[in-house]
């Protein structure tokens, strides 16, 4: 047999011409140029597949993406210290492999993540965003509250059923914790969003932040994005915000001997405790 080892890839990317993560047919994907380049410098065919810490959409970009391959360990040993500056002579100029490291047993990108973090960016100037920020900064015509912005977000943190925020997918649960949802201007005429959850489901980020932006130009009020959360589907007023402002920005995980207990634990599928029901008050 032959012997294989897993690699861990720290990738960076500019979303805006690619179709997403996931390789599609006929479609420039991440994923698609990633394993094309890998099976080139290893000399692979077919090319290895790789598995991802979130799949990103079209447009949206990352600086702290987090995959994994299993490969050939000979491969891997001819070229690894020289992988990195490989990658990179054959990679496309809007997606970089950071850094390859052997994975600690039981390390999976998807599975033992912890957590991820994502940035979304939005420019209120009233003459709209600085030409060299468009592909990754969206434009809100409007100005923004952030205070009020923020006490909505508020009440959107914690474990929810986040089925009105997400696009369903057949068997997949829209339970989520959401650990942190906060704004902050970082100058005069830029808002920026921190999301932090231990998983996202489809669209989940852009639509949470769709729902605080019409709080924050005054066209909701601040419990509004907390009513439609608890109402459970899908509310065509929530206008998903464009792909190109959003950033994936860091993966977290647990410590190498906790990996692989992470990833069992994420694999089970989630429910929500059931509400206590009062006990009859005595006559």
């Amino acid at each position: 047999m032959t012997a294989l080892v897993r690699l861990r890839l720290d990738i960076s990317y500019d979303g805006a011409d690619f179709a997403g993560w996931a390789r599609q047919p006929e479609q420039r994907t991440v994923q698609g140029v990633v394993e094309e380049a890998l099976a080139r410098i290893m000399r692979l065919d077919p090319p290895p597949v790789l598995t991802v810490a979130g799949r990103t959409d079209a447009g949206v970009h990352a600086t702290g993406q987090v995959a994994h391959v299993v490969v050939p360990a000979a491969a891997y040993q001819q070229i690894s210290r020289a992988m990195p500056r490989r990658l990179a002579a054959v990679l496309p100029p809007d997606v970089r492999v950071r850094e390859v490291t052997l994975a600690p047993e039981g390390f999976d990108a998807r599975f033992s993540a912890l957590r991820r973090r994502y940035e979304y960016r939005v420019g209120d100037e009233p003459t709209g965003v600085a030409p060299l920020r468009r592909r990754d900064t969206v434009w809100h015509p409007r100005p923004l509250d952030v205070g009020r912005m923020n006490e909505a977000a508020a009440l959107l943190v914690g474990e929810h059923d986040f089925a009105a925020y997400c696009r369903k997918r057949e068997g997949a649960t829209t339970i989520r914790r959401l650990l942190r949802y906060e704004w902050e201007r970082r100058e005069e005429r830029l808002a920026v969003a921190t999301v932090e959850a231990d998983a996202f489901c489809h669209s989940m980020v852009r639509a949470l932040v769709g729902a605080v932006l019409s709080v924050g130009d005054g066209r909701r009020p601040v419990e509004w994005p907390r009513e439609v959360l608890l109402a459970g589907v899908r509310d065509s007023a929530v206008k998903v915000a464009p792909a190109h402002g959003l950033i994936l920005v860091e993966v977290s995980y647990p410590e190498d001997r906790l990996l692989a207990d992470r990833a069992l634990e994420t694999r089970r599928v989630r429910t929500l405790p059931a509400p206590a029901v009062p006990s009859p008050t005595a006559s």
